[in-house]
Order: structure tokens, then sequence, then C-alpha cells
């Protein structure tokens, strides 16, 4: 799982500031700072679709009594979360768990390469934590109907299930739930933009990553 400098996916590279109000950054240092003193059993760390989670009541009722963080930045690709974790994220934490959603916005990127980049991450948080596990989450179909995007995503997870296999203290996670319909469209009810969750969505998407995580938790504090 070496990180190559050919592929910009599993280059860390920090978020471009093309707004120019530095809040990519504001976000990074905050996620840095709020971390010390403070330990997390479980961090989830990605883009959007981990952000969001913090703004619904799954996130209270689910993972708030695991003692989760959530370090997630709208917009991340896998060279960004690669270049936060390399950067002090992880510094001041121990936590048994890391949940990595991260992918979907590797645009103009290879299945290959996006699959490098999130095993590029697996490698630092593995050098960093050496005893947290990582459960890597699928990444989802995405459009109202079928397109060039939805093939990469799952060629990317086909990718990831076999790298993983071979990789210790991490593991895949499908948490597609069906989202794609019998007519191969995808309803807005359960993603309202056709990228993001819905409140119900995210109510099937958590449960599945809940049980994972308390099995993990569990296995932990038995050894």
């Amino acid at each position: 799982m070496s990180c190559s400098d050919s592929n910009p996916a599993a280059t860390p590279t920090p978020c471009q500031d093309t707004q120019g109000d530095g809040r990519w950054m504001s976000l990074h240092n905050r996620f840095v700072s709020d971390s010390k003193g403070k330990e997390p059993d479980v961090l989830f760390v990605g883009d959007s679709l981990v952000q969001f989670m913090h703004e619904f009541e799954v996130w209270r009722k689910l993972f708030s009594p695991l003692h989760a963080l959530n370090f997630g930045i709208g917009g991340d690709a896998t060279q960004h979360v690669l270049w936060r974790l390399s950067n002090g994220e992880l510094d001041h934490i121990n936590p048994k768990v890391v949940v990595l959603w991260v992918g979907t916005n590797n645009h103009g990127h290879t299945a290959e390469q996006i699959s490098a980049g999130i095993q590029a991450i697996i490698s630092v948080i593995n050098h960093k934590l050496p005893n947290a596990h990582t459960v890597v989450l699928s990444v989802l179909p995405r459009g109202r109907s079928q397109n060039p995007l939805r093939e990469r995503n799952a060629a990317v997870n086909t990718l990831l299930k076999e790298a993983l296999l071979s990789v210790s203290h991490a593991s895949f996670l499908d948490v597609d739930c069906g989202f794609v319909q019998s007519d191969g469209t995808i309803a807005h009810q359960d993603m309202y933009d056709y990228l993001h969750l819905t409140p119900q969505a995210y109510n099937r998407v958590c449960q599945p990553i809940h049980t994972h995580i308390q099995a993990l938790l569990n296995t932990h504090t038995q050894n």
C-alpha cells in the first residue's frame, strides 16, 4: 500500500482555498484543537456524508454514546483526508475504531487511483494508531439515473473489498441499503440531491455501522 506521487488521489494534498475564506484549513485546525484532552473510542473521518451525519438525531442516538468524534469536511477527496490525518488530526487521540467514508468526490480519478488513495489513508491510520481498527464504508451510488460515476464508485468498492482482505486492522462494510431501485433510479426520499442522504436514509445506513462498531469495541474490550 505504497503511496506514489504519480497518483494524485494518494498524494497528501490540502484542499485548495478556491473561495478565499480559509474555511477548510480552519476546520482542520479546529479538529486538531478539539482532539486535545478528549478520549474518543470512535473517530469518523471523511467527506460531507460524515460531516452531515453529525447534524441528525441518528448521531446523538447511536454514536454519541460510543464517545465518537466527527472529523468530516464537505467536498473532501482521498488526498485531502490523507493530508489532514498526516498533519495532526490523529496526534492527540487514540480511538479504538476509525470509520472512514471518502471517495465519491475524487473527480477525474480512476477507480484504481481512488482505491489506492483510501489504502494510503489506512496506512497512515495504522502507523499513527497501531491498535485501532479502520472500518472503510462503501462508496455509495450517486445520480438519479445510471451514470459513469456510479460505475466508478462500484469499481472502487470491488477493489477495496479485495484489497482489505489482506490488510490487518481494517475491514470493508457495504452500507448501500438498496438505494438503486429496480428501474435504475435513486429516489429523492433517500438522497435529496441524488448524492447526500436524507434523515431516513441515514437511519438505514447507520444501524449496520453501529452494529459493526459495537462488535469491534466488544472485541477490543475482551482483548
